[in-house]
């Protein structure tokens, strides 16, 4: 079986080459480079470094290594995304985008489709039913990356090898501890990788600008403040507003009157939520419901988190609706709501957040 390892320099995919070799296979390597190498410094991720450790893991294993670039459609499909996302007053989830359109579409369709099975270290495992392959949790429920995953195809699925979804962080960092890799005691990325050392509203600047507006209290239509930008700001954000008297939480975004909505209190009932509709929903694998007219039980995200929130899903027109049983704390339009089996072991899919209480659907009356 000829597999495709994609390595980007960390512990985890540097384990997953360790443990392809115990299993008797010798991947071929592949580090994908997105960052933006642009000559007017607009984005810089450095990839020396992680191109180093990845070299050296190709040749402790006697594996083929390839610097492959996609430079250019990381633009097109992640960056872009996320711009034209915020610009709307969206929340984007450039992960997501990534996994679906880069690592597991552009790379298969240019170097991946020469090989049986793709290799990374994501932490997902697959469940094989009735001859179809479905996306499923890991056993480390802290580190567990099948939100991420929400968006990939069922063909996709079927091809991917996910060796760490049966071990917790802990074991493959003594795993990595044990076969001397220098990627052993590295931490673990943090933020959005192609923004390397640029801050993300420093990023978001440089291609939205500033447009002063107001900060308004949700609750009485007064004006508390002034932004440099709705699209600096996030639903369920509390630092960074720059107001005394608080705290404030952001509660919700008027793109079109450039307008920031807070709430102020420790734990105000605005930032909550307990119904989620979405535009239309992605089935990874298969639509395992059916035609139904009432509601299915599900677990479910929201956000990147250890933890599954109890529902019910059903259809309505457009997408699909999810009445929550707990209080859902900041959510915003254009996150993804992913969708679990009650037992939040099978990933069914995802669909984008469109619609969810904490977030106004019309102005305040002053």
């Amino acid at each position: 079986m000829e597999i495709a390892a994609l390595v980007s320099g960390g512990v985890d995919s540097s384990v997953v080459v360790h443990l392809l070799k115990e299993a008797g296979y010798t991947p071929t390597i592949f580090y994908i480079r997105i960052g933006m190498e642009r000559s007017d410094g607009t984005i810089d991720c450095p990839a020396e470094e992680d191109i180093e450790i990845t070299t050296y893991i190709a040749r402790k294993y006697g594996c083929r290594m390839e610097v492959v670039p996609l430079h250019e459609e990381y633009w097109d499909r992640v960056v872009g995304y996320t711009i034209d996302a915020v610009r709307r007053g969206l929340t984007p989830n450039p992960d997501m985008m990534c996994n679906r359109y880069i690592k597991f579409g552009c790379f298969e369709e240019q170097w991946g489709h020469q090989f049986d099975r793709i290799a990374t270290g994501h932490y997902a495992t697959t469940t094989e039913i009735d001859g179809q392959t479905w996306l499923s949790t890991a056993a480390d429920p802290v580190k567990d990356q099948t939100d991420f995953l929400g968006q990939i195809t069922g063909l996709q699925v079927a091809k991917l090898l996910f060796p760490l979804g049966h071990l917790m962080k802990h074991e493959v960092r003594g795993l990595a501890e044990a076969a001397g890799l220098p990627s052993a005691r590295r931490k673990d990325s943090q933020g959005i990788c192609f923004l390397g050392k640029i801050r993300y509203n420093d990023f978001i600047e440089r291609y939205l600008g500033r447009r002063d507006g107001d900060i308004v209290e949700w609750e009485t239509g007064r004006t508390v403040g002034r932004h440099h930008g709705f699209w600096f700001h996030t639903i369920g954000q509390r630092k960074g507003l720059g107001m005394s008297g608080g705290p404030w939480f952001v509660v919700g975004k008027d793109a079109a009157a450039n307008i920031v909505y807070v709430s102020n209190g420790y734990d105000p009932e605005t930032q909550y939520g307990r119904t989620i509709r979405t535009a239309g929903f992605h089935f990874i694998t298969a639509d395992p419901w059916g035609a139904f007219d009432d509601e299915r039980e599900i677990t479910f995200k929201i956000r990147h988190t250890p933890d599954f929130t109890r529902g019910r899903i059903r259809r309505v027109e457009g997408g699909y609706e999810i009445d929550s049983d707990d209080k859902i704390q900041g959510i915003a339009p254009g996150q993804f709501a992913v969708v679990y089996d009650r037992d939040h072991r099978l990933c069914i899919g995802s669909g984008p957040i469109v619609e969810g209480r904490t977030e106004p659907t019309a102005a305040v009356a002053p």
